[in-house]
């Protein structure tokens, strides 16, 4: 009798309250909520993109149009730099050095939006990172945030911390951390806002480019004969695949470059491959820029390079393994695990 009250009280508490009862949704269901809200809402606002102890003010506005994302990025700091994305372009306009870069939209110009980096859910993601909720509701922005963690399953690739809006899912705070938890950067909205319907106009820079430099990027028509024989990556980290190819023009180099790109869905290395002037000094070794590593090395007379918002573990096996189609790869390059230990970045 007890046994069956308990039961009938349990029920009627779950009638009263719902969503107590309710299943909560667990991190990979946040996770593909926080996708579909960017791919799906317009949205508007202001945020501060902070890496290095650097802080740039910027305002986003984010517009989604019969299935088709646009966005304009503009920083309130001064330098004036917008950057429009459209269905097929890129353009970046730099009024402090009246010069606009255009190049083709692509999954990795893409990648390199500051809120189209975030990790969106998939098994194949869930195999390289392990996604897990911290903890119950904060506030973020007054408004009530889930925190969810995506934290990488090997030294290869880094890690996310994510707060998102209870209500729309949008993410109001993301931090890009490396396996001790340090945070390499990060945006906190200051302030967001859901809009029904945004217009063109309002994806129309404010920037004058009159008398502007335009530079496009050019590529050449990628050709199997050409671009993938002659070269090759072996042993490349867990989940990385080949995604993009292209043979380009590079500001500085007289020849076309090779430019093959690499992604687990989520992080993305480039390497560029490119004929070396015999006077000119190689390049070796290990570089920092901002959250990005640079890994450079020689190979019969062309320039290898290795470069992505990665951990130099990544960039320095990706680099390693770049070889002639061919070529013998029992001593060539380095397993993953060896070129990892092969230097520390700096």
């Amino acid at each position: 009798m007890m046994l069956s009250r308990a039961k009938n009280w349990l029920f009627l508490c779950c009638l009263l309250t719902g969503s107590a009862c309710a299943a909560e949704p667990d991190a990979k269901q946040w996770l593909e909520r926080m996708t579909r809200a960017l791919a799906e809402q317009n949205y508007e606002g202001f945020f501060f993109h902070v890496r290095d102890e650097r802080s740039e003010r910027m305002r986003i506005i984010h517009r989604v149009d019969k299935g088709n994302v646009s966005e304009r990025l503009v920083s309130l700091d001064g330098s004036g730099r917008e950057i429009i994305r459209n269905a097929s372009e890129v353009i970046c306009y730099l009024p402090d050095r009246r010069t606009v870069l255009v190049e083709k939209r692509s999954e990795r110009s893409d990648a390199t939006s500051l809120l189209g980096g975030l990790p969106a859910y998939s098994q194949a993601l869930e195999k390289l990172y392990e996604i897990e909720k911290v903890g119950g509701v904060v506030k973020t922005l007054g408004r009530k945030t889930q925190i969810l963690s995506v934290q990488p399953r090997d030294q290869y690739r880094y890690g996310y911390r994510l707060w998102l809006d209870q209500e729309t899912a949008l993410p109001l705070k993301s931090q890009l951390c490396d396996r001790q938890g340090r945070v390499i950067e990060q945006i906190l909205f200051s302030e967001v806002n859901l809009r029904d319907r945004i217009g063109a106009d309002d994806l129309k820079p404010a920037v004058n480019a009159d008398g502007f430099t335009w530079l496009r990027q050019t590529t050449q028509p990628v050709v199997v004969a050409s671009m993938t024989v002659g070269w090759t990556v072996i042993r490349l980290p867990a989940g990385f695949r080949l995604t993009e190819r292209r043979v380009q023009a590079i500001a500085g180099s007289d020849a076309p470059v090779r430019h093959l790109v690499f992604s687990d869905g989520l992080a993305t290395v480039s390497v560029f491959i490119e004929p070396r002037d015999a006077q000119a000094q190689p390049m070796r070794g290990l570089t920092r820029v901002g959250a990005a590593f640079a890994y450079s090395r020689d190979l019969e007379g062309h320039q290898i390079t290795a470069v992505g918002e990665v951990p130099a573990a990544t960039v320095e096996a990706i680099a390693a393994g770049v070889m002639r189609d061919g070529a013998s790869d029992d001593a060539a390059a380095p397993t993953p695990d060896q070129a990892a230990s092969a230097s520390s970045p700096p």
